[in-house]
């Protein structure tokens, strides 16, 4: 049978602080799979893209297929977090073989985008230009990502994957409250561009909620990677048309480094968590080495013996000293050195943890005083697992709403705004308040930092894929999330855990409504903890969103054999769906 579950309410659980965790055991090494599972699970933030990978798995593909399918789907579906124009990361785990790896498919910078670029005529740091239209935009890699994953992970033609992509851009889909809100948010930008009034104008007027959205230049250009692979990208026509458009706009981008973007393959960060194997993403997301040292902080402390306000206490802590290395070591393998075997080492996190004062937190260097920035809609995740027990985390971006605005005339194309992700400017904080020095500095063809963080759990009991947008705090919601799964919770309550973040600077921890009650936010302030509270829970009226994330996550029990998906109810368009009719 076939079981659907929906974001449609909002599940506020106990505070992941108060929830138990499972007692210490031995590193996940050596971990052996056990049978196949019952089925197959897929969690994504939208139900055609959900239902696009199912029937990809029902029509004899492989969880690498149904990624495509589901990736394509939500570059369609979902303009407001992702698209053809941006990039993303795969995390593949491959049964037969055993092998896990991660596909990086971030956008690079083009050859032009130095830093002198993005200041104004005073020298000052040109926001406007980071972050909108053509020098915001980095060289797309989720196409050159659907090509790869069919020729070499692939069981079906790239063609057949990404056929339910081509029929949601032809004959369109309900435009929903989420894309209409981020329109109106971003509206002055994107209504710059021709390109972009032609599609998101179409009508007349801007989208609302339940207006038929239809991409025919997107289809055609989904078409044209369908029957033509790499080349349909980035050469000829929608190498012409994208070339064109970037130029008429003032960009700099070249056919040599369109046609010259390559796919990288990387060997995954794993590491031991209290009986887990925990396998995530490297360099250059900063995802996996923070969680490496925030898990093995907290591993040695008996999170369930301790009161609510020491587990937030200790967990804050973890996430500040892990942020505080991102912005000084981080960026990309193939052009800094990283010391990639220490950040993550056992004996680094034991350093760091001595450093933690049991009762009074730890002050950040350099405060900002100001708030972390928000990130709801931008970026999306899918999970899935197929009835032969491969399995894929993907997290993919056009950075901010709407990425740069930029659709370049003819391709239906939103290019993404990654070039942001850079250190610009040494010391100037991005849009999600988070900063980097040389390590993250632009050159031709680099990859911008991530904080993307696509995850595999695996223990003798449980297998567990997991990842969420949400910018900077992609990275402690997967926190929470491992801690939620250790805890024994199931996909739909991992999915629904409240949220909190701190990201070492600036020197806040904010966090969704609901998270702290009364006593635990005194007792956290009064160990020298600034608290970020929505409006209703802060008494002066200070606040973020009262919600943030769009976790999706599906599990398999291997000790009683069944498979479980969580979506996130934040999200009233995501859909996941488990699956036991399937042919053997």
């Amino acid at each position: 049978m076939t079981r659907i579950r929906r974001g449609l309410a909002m599940v506020w659980l106990l505070a992941l602080c108060l929830l138990p965790v499972s007692g210490c055991a031995a590193d996940g090494a050596g971990i052996r799979p056990a049978d196949r599972p019952p089925g197959i699970a897929v969690a994504s933030a939208h139900t055609l893209a959900t239902q696009a990978g199912i029937d990809t798995l029902h029509a004899g593909g492989n969880a690498f297929d149904a990624a495509i399918a589901v990736s394509a789907t939500l570059s369609v579906v979902e303009p407001i977090s992702s698209g053809l124009g941006g990039g993303g990361f795969f995390l593949l785990h491959d049964a037969a073989s055993g092998r896990d790896v991660f596909v990086d498919a971030r956008e690079t910078a083009p050859a032009a985008a130095t830093p002198a670029r993005y200041l104004d005529a005073d020298g000052a740091f040109d926001r406007d230009r980071a972050e909108n239209g053509p020098w915001a935009a980095g060289i797309p890699g989720l196409p050159a990502a659907f090509v790869h994953l069919a020729e070499r992970y692939g069981a079906l033609p790239l063609a057949q994957s990404l056929a339910p992509a081509i029929r949601a851009a032809r004959d369109g889909f309900p435009a929903y409250e989420r894309m209409v809100r981020g329109y109106e948010r971003r509206r002055e930008v994107m209504e710059r561009y021709p390109g972009t009034r032609e599609v998101f104008l179409a009508s007349g007027r801007p989208l609302q909620v339940g207006d038929t959205f239809r991409q025919p230049d997107l289809a055609r250009t989904l078409e044209r990677l369908a029957a033509e692979g790499f080349d349909g990208f980035y050469r000829g026509e929608t190498g012409r048309l994208l070339l064109a458009g970037v130029h008429a706009e003032g960009g700099e981008w070249t056919a040599d480094e369109l046609a010259g973007y390559r796919v990288v393959e990387r060997e995954p960060i794993r590491f031991g968590y209290r009986g887990w194997e925990i396998v995530t993403a490297p360099p250059p997301s900063s995802g996996g080495v923070a969680l490496a040292q925030m898990l093995q902080i907290l591993a040695p402390w008996e999170l369930d013996t301790l009161e609510p306000a020491m587990r937030a206490h200790l967990t804050i802590e973890s996430m500040r000293r892990a942020f505080r290395d991102r912005t000084f070591y981080l960026g990309d393998p193939d052009f800094v050195e990283i010391p990639l075997r220490t950040l993550t080492s056992r004996d680094y996190a034991a350093g760091l943890r001595a450093t933690i004062h049991p009762s009074r937190a730890t002050p950040s260097d350099l405060l900002s005083g100001e708030p972390t920035p928000l990130e709801d809609e931008e970026t999306t995740h899918f999970s899935i697992i197929d009835e032969q027990g491969n399995r894929v985390a993907g997290t993919q971006t056009v950075n901010l709403l709407y990425g740069s605005g930029l659709i370049p005339p003819g391709t239906g194309v939103l290019l993404n705004n990654e070039m942001d992700d850079f250190a610009l400017k040494p010391g100037t904080p991005n849009a999600f308040g988070v900063m980097g020095f040389d390590a993250n500095a632009p050159a031709p063809g680099k990859r911008m930092l991530s904080s993307m963080t696509p995850t595999f759990m695996v223990s003798p009991e449980r297998v567990a894929v997991l990842g969420t947008p949400g910018g900077s705090r992609i990275i402690t919601m997967v926190l929470l999330g491992i801690l939620g799964y250790d805890a024994g919770l199931d996909a739909q309550a991992v999915a629904a855990l409240p949220r909190f973040h701190h990201q070492w600077m600036p020197d806040v921890v904010s966090a969704e409504r609901g998270m702290f009650d009364a006593g635990t936010a005194e007792r956290l302030e009064a160990m020298g903890h600034a608290l970020n509270l929505p409006p209703d829970d802060a008494a002066d009226g200070r606040g973020s969103s009262h919600v943030w994330g769009n976790l999706q996550t599906v599990m398999w029990n291997r000790a009683d054999g069944t498979l479980e998906g969580g979506s996130d109810p934040r999200n009233d368009v995501g859909a996941a769906v488990v699956d036991s009719n399937v042919p053997r």
